[in-house]
């Protein structure tokens, strides 16, 4: 009988433990509702043709068609901050060297998918956006990661318009926890038991399963829309009630079926119907 209650105990206190792991920050909800009254365009309204992502021309339209816009921010050798999603040049400039290796000098001789677009400052797509739909700046975990959360907060202080940040790196939350925490954070996530990256099998089980929330405390969560039914971001959604982000939607059907797990909608490759709104 010892021995049993002794198990009891042990797996209660497991249990109260994983519970506690999980535990956004649940209490600023009411700064994300204007991401959730528009559909927010991933890295801007593009097409990849003539309108790439992530250009200034793909921005313009997000912004011209009222559209949120999702970005991605990094930084070049010289501690310039861009707009770019990718580790490498390769897919978007046919340059197979990494974007961090270069100055912005040498990233302004390459062009976007052969047009005249180019990779953009984002001191200058803030000053496009100048506050008229809100942002979500994607801290990439490439390079160095806590200094580009660094430089965009001392660019995004100035900014006069609504934004939030989110990273897959829990160490730029933390980062904004301790020295920006008024600024609203989401941890960006995925299963990555079914989407395996480079990372150990240790860290890719914590981040799946959202086990540093208590430490990073996020304000929201991101998750890819297609694991919405993993046990621990469902736990997360349902228990603490935070502010969920879907991750990318592609199609009209995709978005009816993540309407249930998400209040907010991150889009490519398609226009939502705009039938209602994003959160009805």
């Amino acid at each position: 009988m010892i021995c049993l209650a002794v198990l009891l105990i042990a797996l209660a206190a497991s249990a109260a433990l994983y519970l506690l792991c999980l535990r956004p920050n649940n209490g600023r909800q009411g700064r994300m509702k204007p991401f959730e009254e528009t559909y927010i365009a991933h890295r801007g309204l593009f097409n990849n043709n003539d309108i790439p992502e992530n250009s200034m021309a793909a921005f313009a339209k997000a912004v011209e068609a009222g559209y949120g816009i999702e970005l991605d921010v990094q930084l070049t050798a010289d501690d310039r901050l861009v707009v770019f999603h990718d580790e490498t040049l390769a897919r978007m400039c046919g340059d197979p060297r990494t974007l961090n290796e270069l100055s912005h000098a040498e990233l302004c001789r390459l062009s976007l998918l052969d047009t005249a677009e180019k990779v953009p400052l984002f001191r200058d797509v803030l000053e496009l956006v100048n506050g008229s739909v809100p942002l979500i700046v994607e801290i990439k975990p490439e390079g160095r990661c806590i200094q580009t959360a660094r430089f965009a907060d001392e660019l995004l202080r100035r900014y006069r318009g609504v934004y939030c940040v989110e990273s897959f790196r829990p160490s730029v939350l933390l980062w904004y926890k301790r020295n920006s925490p008024d600024v609203i954070r989401g941890q960006l996530s995925t299963d990555y038991g079914k989407d395996p990256d480079g990372r150990p099998w240790w860290q890719r089980w914590l981040l799946t399963n959202l086990l540093l929330n208590f430490l990073t405390r996020p304000d929201f969560i991101a998750y890819n829309h297609k694991y919405k039914n993993q046990f621990s971001y469902t736990l997360c959604r349902t228990l603490y009630k935070a502010v969920n982000v879907a991750w990318t939607i592609r199609d009209q059907e995709q978005l009816e079926a993540a309407r249930d797990a998400f209040q907010v909608f991150i889009f490519d490759s398609f226009l939502p119907d705009q039938t209602g709104g994003p959160s009805r």
